[in-house]
């Protein structure tokens, strides 16, 4: 069973991001260093242990272990994306804002992905916001740095696209299921996308405000989808907490809105699709 805990809610848009220097940004560990009786380093995010050695080799000058508390701001909408972060533990979310200033969420990257996927894709900022929304940690590169590897080694341009592309796979999924599910489908779905994400004890920290913007619903549509949920046994919820019961069950619950995005995770990048302790 997997604990989900809603206590934190989305900052706005005014926020300053916080990857780059300077005392305000997130707490840097410097170089990475690990490595395993071969020599190989290891990694806990699947788009970095998923790369070749001599790949590798070139990346690791450049990477700073980060930690990512709840709540920090990593890309702003409009603004130069400063860095790119490799999760290896927690969710961070990605944000679209209307004109009007409506949120919905489009997408959320953990041990499986990698922010800056507009930076991947040859630009230097994009229109959404991108947060932490459970606290963890990860490797962080400098946006400039990635730009010139990519250049200058064309299997790691080649592989971070991929992981661009296994994004946009899922934002356009997320598309399909605000425009064709139910409610309590949308967050059958939202919930086994964060469990995969979760390492064993790892607890979520949301409000259901957050899930009203995840879902694109109003506070009451959350309440009553976790009701519902709880109802046929597959969760439990008290209070703020959220324990998953019956993950086989969930994913019936998520109909046919679940599983492709994973699917083409696992084909591109292998093993399962992307659950964290096989990592």
């Amino acid at each position: 069973m997997a604990e989900l805990t809603m206590t934190h809610d989305i900052i706005t848009t005014t926020e300053r991001t916080g990857v780059g220097e300077g005392r305000d940004g997130p707490a840097i560990h410097g170089k990475i260093g690990c490595a395993d009786e071969s020599g190989n380093r290891r990694f806990g995010n699947k788009v970095l242990s998923t790369l070749p050695q001599d790949a590798v080799d070139h990346l690791v000058p450049e990477l700073e272990r980060i930690d990512l508390p709840m709540r920090l701001p990593l890309e702003a909408p409009g603004e130069p994306i400063e860095a790119v972060i490799f999760p290896e533990s927690g969710i961070i979310s990605v944000v679209a804002i209307g004109r009007n200033g409506r949120l919905v969420e489009v997408g959320i990257v953990g041990c499986e992905g990698m922010t800056g996927s507009a930076v991947v894709m040859g630009s230097d900022r994009s229109p959404n916001q991108t947060i932490v929304q459970v606290a963890g940690q990860g490797w962080r590169i400098r946006a400039d740095a990635l730009r010139r590897l990519m250049d200058g080694f064309p299997v790691l341009a080649h592989h971070f696209q991929r992981a661009a592309y296994v994004f946009g796979v899922q934002t356009a999924h997320t598309a399909l299921a605000n425009s064709k599910g139910k409610v309590e489908q949308r967050l059958a779905r939202w919930l086994l996308m964060a469990h995969d994400r979760l390492l064993s004890n790892e607890s979520l920290h949301l409000t259901h405000d957050f899930l009203s913007i995840t879902l694109g619903v109003r506070r009451p549509g959350v309440t009553d989808a976790l009701a519902n949920l709880e109802g046929k046994g597959l969760i439990r919820s008290r209070r703020v907490n959220i324990t998953i019961l019956d993950r086989a069950g969930l994913e019936c619950a998520a109909d046919s809105l679940y599983g492709i995005p994973e699917q083409e995770h696992a084909r591109l990048f292998g093993g399962a699709p992307v659950s964290a302790p096989g990592l």
